[in-house]
């Protein structure tokens, strides 16, 4: 039988980090909030880089409907808690892992636990789960604590980071005074500015923000992960320059097309409007 050995499982990222740098990950922590499409793979992804320690958390379990893009989704896992066939896929990969498992999903009242420690928070939340979101990216900007998103848009992704001392999701976001419906698409609109992928959207009936239904495609979870998780390692490690907010960027493979995008004031940029009154008329909402 063969034994674990994290150094030699992991080497082949010696290259692309150096030896030193590779120490390092193994003791780095990352806080993922939300284990189910982006979540999911982010947390593989961070865990074949060789990230030794995480806070994670889903309240949900999976189901029929995460089968097209959700990495734990499986026949075998149906009804099984999110949160727990990911930690024993993780300790798969990497038995050393140490692990904590907020197994009933972030709160107001675990929220700093969740925090504590950590260098860097990925969020992967369901997009409808906004109020806290929005109390998670408070907390972080709050505590110094770098973080990022990554959503899937249609077959591509759109990225955003928040840096300490920089600007921050609220500030960026802009989400007062809103209904639940507009609230969801500013922060669409907020991720992806150009909102690339509206070009090819064939079913817009797919789209219903007020019965939390929108379409995903396995191709957008992957992409979000690698331009996500390429973007903690340059901040966990200090290696590189990172795109913050306002800028921002979104790539769509099937448009072959990379935009960076900058928006200062973030929706309140005139552009943003622009965007926002189109995105309405998009979907049909008054």
């Amino acid at each position: 039988m063969v034994e674990f050995n994290y150094d030699e499982a992991f080497s082949r990222n010696i290259g692309w980090v150096t030896r030193e740098e590779f120490k390092l990950l193994k003791n780095k922590k990352v806080a993922v909030g939300g284990l189910g499409g982006v979540g999911g793979s982010h947390l593989i992804v961070l865990a074949r880089m060789g990230v030794g320690r995480f806070h994670i958390s889903d309240l949900d379990t999976f189901e029929l409907a995460n089968f097209n893009r959700q990495y734990g989704a499986s026949m075998s896992t149906l009804g099984q808690p999110k949160s727990e066939v990911m930690e024993r896929t993780i300790r798969d990969i990497n038995p050393e892992t140490e692990i904590v498992n907020f197994k009933q999903g972030i709160t107001l009242e675990n929220l700093d636990d969740f925090l504590r420690d950590v260098d860097i928070y990925v969020d992967s939340l369901d997009i409808f789960a906004l109020e806290i979101r929005r109390a998670v990216f408070a907390r972080c900007y709050e505590l110094g604590i770098p973080t990022i998103t990554a959503a899937p848009m249609g077959m591509g992704t759109a990225m955003l980071v928040f840096m300490p001392g920089k600007m921050s999701f609220e500030q960026y976001f802009a989400l007062d005074g809103y209904s639940f419906e507009e609230k969801i698409m500013r922060f669409v609109i907020g991720v992806s500015p150009t909102v690339m992928q509206r070009k090819y959207l064939v079913e817009r009936t797919s789209v219903n923000f007020l019965k939390k239904k929108v379409p995903s495609t396995p191709m957008g979870i992957e992409l979000a992960a690698g331009v996500a998780c390429t973007n903690v390692l340059k901040i966990l490690l200090n290696r590189g320059d990172v795109i913050c907010a306002p800028w921002g960027l979104h790539f769509d493979a099937y448009r072959n097309q990379l935009k960076k995008t900058w928006r200062p004031g973030g929706n309140r940029n005139p552009l943003q409007r622009l965007m926002f009154w189109r995105l309405k008329q998009l979907l049909g909402v008054e």
